[in-house]
């Protein structure tokens, strides 16, 4: 067996368990975000340590190169979750718990923990937000959900589109439900995400696009518009039809 055969059976598994372990905790996912609201773990609920990349370096060659995507994974991701886990180990932070739970009281860890622990979400995320079968649009509840916040599905990508051109320096573009359970549109510096009670937005991210240039650069340079056009090529709107579903 292949080791990205391997990898992806592995992915799977987990998610599966993640889903299910998950969906039981959905009522009580929020409390009042923005306002002091709990976060409690969802649909592919984050621990501390890196998971299987769920496809091969090469197969999301039609926006994302396999030197990219190898780089991105093995090195900068990685590293974040080598350094979260220090963070945990020195903060008396229980790793058995969810990260999403961290996330949610940031202000109260050190900046180690928020940098390496947003970096360690946001990638788990993204990962699991792209797929070599992805592409096109979604269907169902979630594109009615889009069409009625944004207008139209094409009004929805040019907004996404420019949270993440217009993101000065290093961050992500995010569609996330907010307080009301309004899906919205936004973005947020480094390593930040709306989970966290100290972020610029809040609430529950269902797609997040990394825009640091470590994530495109050696094929588009400096074009970031070039690659986020590429991307919607890969989006797995599957993925994020089920936290749609789980969250709303």
């Amino acid at each position: 067996m292949s080791t990205s055969r391997r990898q992806f059976l592995q992915t799977s598994f987990f998610g599966s368990v993640a889903l299910a372990a998950g969906a039981a905790s959905v009522t009580s996912l929020l409390q009042s975000c923005g306002s002091g609201r709990k976060v409690v773990a969802g649909p592919g609920r984050t621990g501390f340590s890196q998971q299987p990349l769920p496809y091969a370096y090469n197969a999301l060659e039609r926006a994302i190169d396999a030197q990219t995507m190898e780089i991105h994974y093995t090195r900068h991701a990685a590293s974040y979750a080598t350094a979260l886990q220090e963070a945990a180990r020195n903060e008396g932070v229980d790793m058995n718990k969810p990260l999403e739970e961290v996330l949610g009281r940031i202000s109260k860890y050190s900046t180690k923990m928020r940098n390496n622990g947003g970096g360690h979400y946001n990638h788990e995320l993204f990962w699991k937000s792209m797929s070599p079968k992805g592409g096109d649009k979604p269907t169902g509840p979630l594109l009615t959900a889009i069409e009625e916040s944004f207008n139209s599905f094409d009004s929805f990508k040019t907004q996404f589109a420019d949270a993440g051109k217009s993101r000065f320096g290093s961050g992500w573009a995010w569609l996330y439900f907010d307080g009301d359970k309004k899906l919205r549109i936004g973005s947020t510096p480094n390593q930040d995400n709306p989970l966290m009670d100290v972020s610029e937005i809040k609430g529950v991210p269902l797609l997040g696009l990394d825009v640091w240039e470590h994530a495109y650069y050696l094929r588009y340079q400096n074009k970031r518009p070039d690659y986020i056009t590429a991307w919607w090529s890969v989006v797995n709107w599957g993925f994020v039809a089920e936290r749609f579903t789980a969250f709303r």
